[in-house]
């Protein structure tokens, strides 16, 4: 294993617990690392866990904090993206040897030159930069990791298009197409693989998922387990997109949710997991019935 210390850097936020949690229970040692000021910070990680409060524009804190650590997971949310550049040069300096950005979600790979990749510009940005310091320093390596939707969420965000409440689904073009998710336990079980298997995901960017699956897949899912029809609101995906841009171009980011939705089930957006590292980081598919049964 690549790691037997590692810092957790932006832990106590949505992610971190859950990916937290695998680490220790693989019997690794981590340290938290939390943002100065962060309301996201010790009360979210576990009881016992060593936990640094840090000014993440501080390259000196920064250091300090990772000094004596073989790896660094990165767990930001979004006001601490762009402080992963200096975070990264702190653990070169540091002597860290593996570093795993606050990816996981859309595979910032491929959406470069999409609408979306607007949105996620910092991250793309940071996955550039880990590859030009993984080329000048031969002793550093980085993994990134997409992970697909959060499923956890996928009744409560609304990027499944199901309302429960209502009874309603807002089905996107035909509803076939097949779009990539994940559980947090399980990306917390992908970040200890990446770990586990440190020549293999090496200086690489590499997907996982729980499933893939299509809205009405999920629908049919749902409507077997709760014993109710929902109703269907058809939504065209090219209208859906069009609201993304426009509320883009006014600056407002919440066209991610939009774009989102667009990027998941639109016909034709080929968005599901095609080359999963999942045998490579020795985890099983998920049975999706089950999943859903035990959301529900």
């Amino acid at each position: 294993m690549v790691s037997v210390t590692l810092a957790v850097l932006g832990g106590g936020g949505n992610l971190g617990p859950w990916i937290v949690s695998e680490l220790v229970s693989a019997g690794l040692s981590v340290t938290g690392v939390t943002r100065e000021g962060s309301t996201n910070s010790t009360p979210k990680f576990q009881e016992g866990l060593d936990v640094k409060t840090v000014n993440y524009n501080s390259f000196d804190a920064l250091k300090e904090a990772f000094t004596g650590q073989d790896a660094v997971v990165s767990v930001v949310g979004a006001p601490g993206i762009n402080a992963q550049k200096l975070a990264v040069d702190a653990a070169i300096a540091a002597g860290v040897q593996r570093f795993i950005p606050s990816e996981f979600g859309v595979n910032t790979r491929r959406v470069r030159d999409q609408p979306i990749g607007k949105v996620l510009a910092g991250k793309i940005a940071v996955v550039d930069y880990l590859q030009e310091k993984a080329k000048e320093h031969p002793g550093f390596t980085w993994t990134g990791l997409t992970t697909g939707l959060f499923f956890d969420s996928v009744f409560k965000l609304g990027s499944s298009g199901i309302n429960l409440q209502e009874k309603t689904v807002t089905i996107i073009d035909s509803g076939n197409e097949k779009w990539q998710a994940s559980r947090k336990s399980h990306i917390g079980k992908a970040v200890v693989g990446i770990l586990k298997h440190p020549e293999e995901t090496a200086n690489k960017y590499i997907g996982t998922a729980s499933f893939n699956l299509s809205q009405n897949e999920l629908v049919a899912i749902v409507e077997e387990l709760t014993g109710q029809k929902l109703a269907v609101i058809p939504q065209s995906s090219k209208d859906l997109q069009k609201v993304g841009e426009e509320k883009l171009a006014q600056g407002d980011y919440r066209a991610f949710v939009d774009l989102l939705r667009v990027h998941l089930h639109a016909d034709g957006a080929g968005n599901a997991l095609q080359d999963a590292a999942n045998e490579v980081l020795g985890l099983p598919f998920e049975d999706l019935r089950e999943v859903v049964k035990s959301l529900l």
